[in-house]
């Protein structure tokens, strides 16, 4: 399958089964909860169908110019999957294999700044991928340790725009259906900035240990009213006897 912008020739093509993908350590201490955090909310409320997937350090592929490119975003959202998940547990080929991604994210860390290189030769760039290659939607990038969040999207001229978050300083990612945002808290050990989704009329979607705190604290609100109905019942009963009354059953 092929694409031509420009100078640049674009092919979807299968990562072949003897492509070396970069194996070394997650170099962001703060990626793989992020990432997580991001899955499992969407998982739970129902919003990661079987025919989508959450992609995290997990290759994206496109040929440019003959060369294989395979960039992995620390996290992205891919709403439609066309192959069997089997064929994409390695990498993912958009377009050959299923939708480009929605959104992809990078969360800063010590490093030279690569998220923003628009380096157009050989390798390309983070930017020039995710925005001349691959026309990802929408792109964000994650300060974690000073919840600084940037969200850019593709403009009429199918470049990036820098976004301004609405009053509640969060973003509208308008094919997910949902705002991404800004929370701060703990989870799982981890106190700091996190990101998180929140539905159209405000509500976060939450995460598993959040709803079984939510289910703990209704159950024993349950039993407090109802202990609060048996006293109030057994102080009726007593008033009734007071006067004469015996009280039915």
């Amino acid at each position: 399958m092929l694409t031509s912008t420009a100078n640049y020739e674009i092919t979807w093509d299968k990562l072949p089964d003897d492509f070396v993908l970069d194996d070394e350590p997650v170099d962001n201490i703060n990626q793989p909860p992020l990432a997580a955090a991001l899955t499992e909310s969407l998982e739970l409320a129902g919003k990661l169908p079987d025919t989508a997937i959450a992609i995290t350090n997990y290759g994206v592929c496109a040929t440019l110019n003959q060369k294989m490119v395979v960039k992995a975003p620390d996290w992205g959202y891919v709403p439609l999957i066309r192959v069997p998940r089997a064929e994409v547990k390695r990498s993912y080929t958009p377009q050959l294999q299923g939708d480009i991604p929605t959104i992809v994210m990078e969360f800063l860390s010590d490093t030279d700044g690569s998220e923003y290189s628009n380096k157009p030769t050989y390798p390309p760039g983070k930017w020039f991928f995710y925005e001349r290659v691959l026309e990802v939607p929408y792109y964000a990038i994650f300060e974690p340790d000073r919840g600084e969040l940037e969200v850019y999207q593709l403009d009429e001229s199918r470049r990036y725009e820098l976004q301004t978050p609405d009053a509640n300083n969060r973003y509208w990612i308008a094919p997910m259906n949902l705002f991404l945002g800004i929370w701060q808290g703990t989870r799982q050990a981890r106190t700091g900035y996190w990101l998180r989704w929140w539905h159209e009329n405000g509500e976060m979607l939450w995460w598993g240990s959040e709803l079984v705190t939510q289910e703990r604290q209704e159950k024993e609100s349950a039993q407090q009213r109802a202990e609060q109905e048996y006293q109030r019942a057994e102080k009726l009963a007593a008033q009734l006897r007071a006067a004469g009354i015996e009280p039915e059953l």
